[in-house]
């Protein structure tokens, strides 16, 4: 299946997902990540018809940007997602008006509590270094970001390599969703996948080397994994 095949078929599950959560219970939610990746998924998602206006999206992790920014995850979503028939959906952005993503952590903190949980689907992706979400491999936050007794919804990240704070959902948030996708492309995330899903035991510090190994590990819902080449 090539990436277009694929970002069709999974634009149709996720927009049936949601309009089933929204049939059931009155409303949806959906949380996606960043990156080049999801974009075709983005644009053909965008054009679905369903109650987009009982949906909300939200990020599951953001580099503490301004919104305008192209390096901004909800740059991404509004260019791509958040049009057509879904320009009607609710967003719901991580980035505060805080100087720091620390300092940002209650004002994001409420606004997710304010969305109905379990989220109903969560859509992640993965690095090549194996981190989703912004659960990155080194990051002096890991911990705290993982821990299921933290209470924590949101934990203010600073990756090893990388130029920007972040904000992320902790794992615990992201492992309650009611379905959870990883979508990866490309042989060289295959070949990463394929390491992250083969090595065993599953000790706290094999987990923590790619850190995706916690959502593939730990989620209480089967994580699938859509990939194409």
């Amino acid at each position: 299946m090539d990436g277009d095949s694929l970002a069709a078929a999974l634009a149709g599950f996720i927009a049936a997902t949601l309009q089933a959560a929204v049939t059931a219970r009155g409303g949806a939610s959906l949380v996606v990540s960043g990156g080049s990746t999801p974009v075709p998924l983005f644009q053909a998602l965008s054009r679905e018809d369903i109650a987009w206006d009982k949906v909300i999206v939200t990020l599951a992790d953001e580099r503490w940007v301004d919104p305008a920014e192209p390096d901004s995850n909800e740059n991404l979503v509004r260019l791509h997602l958040l049009r057509n028939r879904a320009a009607a959906a609710r967003f719901v952005g991580l980035k505060t008006a805080d100087a720091t993503a620390r300092q940002g952590e209650e004002a994001c903190r409420q606004r997710l509590l304010a969305i109905p949980r379990p989220f109903d689907l969560l859509v992640l992706g993965m690095g090549s270094d194996g981190h989703t979400a912004s659960l990155f491999p080194g990051a002096a936050e890991l911990a705290s970001a993982i821990d299921p007794d933290s209470g924590r919804l949101c934990q203010a990240v600073r990756p090893p390599a990388a130029s920007h704070e972040r904000m992320t959902m902790t794992l615990p948030a992201l492992l309650a969703a009611r379905r959870i996708i990883l979508l990866v492309s490309g042989r060289e995330k295959l070949t990463i996948l394929e390491k992250a899903l083969a090595t065993a035991p599953r000790s706290a510090e094999v987990l923590n080397e790619m850190p995706v190994r916690h959502v593939l590990a730990g989620a209480g819902s089967p994580v699938t994994v859509y990939w194409a080449p």
